[in-house]
């Protein structure tokens, strides 16, 4: 079985910082794409994705914001948030396109528990 377990989330200010992980638990040989989405009305799209060789992708409302990193060795992914708005008040999820065990096993489309972000005006 695999999870993915985040944390960092919190209350912070508006125009502070916040850094959210996620690490993948399990016997992991390898991750693919990973990404960080939040609640949000209607349709659902990531945040910000990176592959499993550091190409990152953003959405234009957290783009120069926020920041997305891996560390492959540790089967972790992290969100560095920065200049934080009111309207970024939300529950983080992150998420893996596919997972792969060392014993082959393959899962797809794997949610973290989601974490919750709350920023004051």
């Amino acid at each position: 079985q695999v999870q993915l377990v985040g944390s960092g989330g919190g209350l912070v200010q508006s125009g502070g910082s916040l850094n959210l992980s996620c690490t993948a638990s399990g016997s992991i040989r390898s991750i693919d794409l990973m990404g960080w989405y939040r609640q949000e009305p209607g349709l659902q799209r990531p945040l910000a994705t990176i592959s499993h060789t550091g190409v990152t992708r953003y959405a234009d409302s957290v783009k120069g914001r926020f920041t997305i990193s891996r560390d492959n060795a540790k089967n972790t992914v992290y969100l560095r948030m920065n200049s934080l708005k009111p309207e970024d008040t939300s529950t983080y999820y992150c998420h893996a396109d596919s997972i792969t065990l060392t014993n082959g096993r393959e899962y797809l489309e794997v949610w973290g528990q989601g974490t919750l972000v709350t920023v004051s005006s």
